[in-house]
């Protein structure tokens, strides 16, 4: 069983998860990350299927005190070739 090759030029829609917490002042809790993945493994499970086209990985270093945080965050970029009726 073979399957279809994914052609970029059919992309009529990408979608951008971003999984972490981009922003150092707003709370990021372990339910907002997991919501994220949530969005993610439907995008890319549910129909019309959607493919990865790209991650961006981010990353701020923070002071705090004494100390040099590092706080690093995935954005993915998830083609389709049409909008699905169920994304928001």
């Amino acid at each position: 069983m073979a399957g279809q090759i994914f052609d970029l030029t059919s992309v009529r829609f990408i979608k951008r998860i971003t999984i972490g917490n981009p922003n150092p002042s707003i709370p990021y809790s372990e339910e907002d990350s997991q919501q994220a993945i949530d969005v993610l493994n439907r995008c890319l499970s549910e129909s019309p299927k959607g493919h990865i086209v790209g991650i961006e990985k981010n990353f701020v270093l923070l002071n705090m005190g004494e100390h040099q945080v590092i706080q690093q965050w995935l954005v993915y970029h998830i083609g389709f070739e049409r909008k699905p009726l169920w994304l928001a």
